[in-house]
């Protein structure tokens, strides 16, 4: 079972995935399709495979197996069989720590120096739907985030390992130190699971991790347009939610919503013209008032969900964010 170069190559890119019903070039890819598990899809775009996998770039691999509980990959048939049956994680959760469960859905932290080859060929698989990159060498500087789906199944009372399925279906990669105060650096959805919302659950768990470091930010940049019309839909919604909260007659500034919402003030402005509520009105001391009316009635037009997407409550009571945990050591 192939296992990728000892560089640690990590994707840090805040690239959206495209949907899946888009079409690429095969001379675009270095490999053409892929096999998570029991299924079969295409890829987007090349990733940075070794040479030999790829059998130096002088032709598309047709077919990559890929473990769905480590993401270790094979180009052929047999080894990948043999490894799926013994996979460590097979028959354990996920790897990491797990901070957020939520109905079938839960969100498994993982340090990327503790792990290094599950969070490099995570990276790498990724890459294979995400066009805008970067390649960094040193996993340990990044946390994943990792996005799993739970199926229960049979009639087992409590469920046991057998009759539970875990997959994870995207994640999040995140720096442990921004000095740009980046919530966010790479984001995905794998294709199966993509149209299903989860990619706002990913936004959302990011965000929250930002209120409890205490730390207004957001997404690295520049963002892909595909990135870009991701965040404008949730920027839009967590706006919108926080104004259809206020009092009536309570007037609402940028630095307001930005407060409670952890979304930088840029963010907010750029989200409010799209919305095409933007008001410029301004207080003396040069403060944005927003236009309350115009965004009630944007979100009955979109039919807004006033239920956020992440339930703070959610969150375990064991977690303590990065920066809490560095304090500590210090």
């Amino acid at each position: 079972m192939s296992v990728a170069s000892p560089l640690h190559r990590a994707l840090t890119s805040t690239g959206h995935a495209e949907p899946s019903k888009t079409k690429h070039n095969s001379s675009d890819r270095n490999i053409l399709r892929v096999v998570l598990g029991d299924l079969l899809f295409d890829t987007w775009y090349e990733s940075f495979y070794p040479e030999e996998l790829v059998n130096g770039g002088k032709h598309e691999v047709e077919r990559l197996y890929v473990c769905r509980w480590c993401f270790k990959y094979s180009k052929e048939l047999m080894p990948y069989m043999a490894h799926v049956k013994s996979c460590s994680w097979k028959a354990r959760p996920p790897p990491g720590c797990m901070i957020y469960e939520k109905d079938c859905y839960s969100i498994h932290e993982v340090d990327g120096e503790d792990l290094k080859i599950f969070c490099q060929n995570l990276s790498l698989f990724a890459k294979l739907f995400l066009e805008n990159k970067s390649v960094c060498y040193d996993l340990a500087s990044f946390h994943y985030y990792l996005l799993v789906h739970t199926v229960t199944s049979g009639l087992t009372s409590p469920p046991s390992d057998s009759s539970t399925t875990r997959q994870v279906v995207g994640f999040f990669s995140k720096e442990k130190m921004s000095w740009d105060n980046n919530n966010l650096a790479c984001i995905l959805v794998f294709p199966p699971w993509q149209r299903k919302g989860l990619g706002k659950i990913l936004m959302g768990i990011s965000y929250e991790i930002s209120k409890r470091e205490n730390r207004i930010g957001g997404p690295e940049k520049p963002l892909s347009d595909l990135g870009k019309r991701g965040y404008l839909s949730f920027w839009s919604a967590s706006i919108a939610r926080f104004v259809l909260t206020l009092p009536v007659r309570k007037a609402t500034t940028v630095q307001m919503v930005s407060k409670e919402t952890f979304i930088l003030p840029e963010d907010i402005i750029t989200t409010l013209k799209e919305m095409n509520v933007h008001s410029p009105t301004r207080r003396a001391d040069g403060t944005v008032v927003l236009n309350k009316g115009r965004i009630r009635a944007w979100a009955s037009r979109n039919g807004l969900d006033l239920r956020p997407v992440v339930d703070p409550n959610a969150f375990s009571d064991e977690w303590v964010p990065v920066c809490d945990r560095v304090d500590t050591l210090q």
